[in-house]
């Protein structure tokens, strides 16, 4: 099965009568976009858009394309499209294994082996039965992307999940979210004010003013 691709086909946005953004672009399978641009200028707006809880106040046209099906009309739970944000938003109330099963499809077979294979892949076998509350925050980081990738979704939108990491964490997230979204061959968006961020994700750059 073909990964799809994420197209935003003459997608507008604006406020009160003011753009604030229009887009065309395509992100093929395993490739990141990456939108930079100050505070206020539409970044976080364009990731509601995608994902669908554009809040009211914005006007908002154009049409967002996963693997050719026009998913713009669709709630957010039905899009197949995940998100990383800048908190890892772990639930407190369950295991570092719970909080991987939980975003895993109902009929996934063997999800107690699928978790265990997923904390080997990030550097935390073992970790399962750890509280959330006693990892650090790189560990979390990594247990939030690997949630999500768990999720099995088509399509991942990125709200600077690296801005709150320390400096030397930040490139060693980096090189593994970059490297695991295109493993899995995910068509991904990243928004960031961070001149690194675009550089380590490697795609095409779209600067907003």
């Amino acid at each position: 099965m073909t990964a799809p691709s994420l197209e935003f086909n003459q997608v507008h946005i604006a406020l009160h009568g003011r753009t604030l953004l229009a887009l065309d672009a395509r992100v093929a399978p395993g490739e990141v976009l990456t939108v930079m641009g100050p505070s206020g200028s539409g970044k976080s707006t364009l990731l509601a858009y995608a994902a669908g809880f554009l809040a009211p106040a914005f006007q908002a046209s154009g049409q967002v394309l996963l693997g050719g099906q026009d998913v713009t009309a669709l709630p957010a739970e039905q899009r197949g499209i995940g998100l990383l944000f800048q908190d890892p938003l772990l639930f407190p109330h369950l295991s570092v294994a719970g909080n991987l099963r939980f975003g895993m499809p109902r009929a996934t077979p063997d999800k107690a082996a699928k978790v265990e294979t997923a904390l080997a892949d990030i550097g935390l076998a073992g970790f399962g039965q750890r509280d959330p509350a006693t990892l650090s925050g790189g560990q979390q980081a990594r247990v939030a992307l690997m949630r999500l990738l768990l999720s099995a979704p088509q399509a991942v939108l990125l709200d600077e999940p690296f801005s709150k990491l320390d400096t030397a964490l930040r490139h060693e997230m980096r090189q593994l979210v970059f490297d695991q979204l295109r493993g899995a061959g995910l068509p991904s968006l990243l928004v960031t004010h961070d001149s690194d961020d675009a550089r380590d994700a490697g795609g095409q750059v779209i600067e907003l003013s």
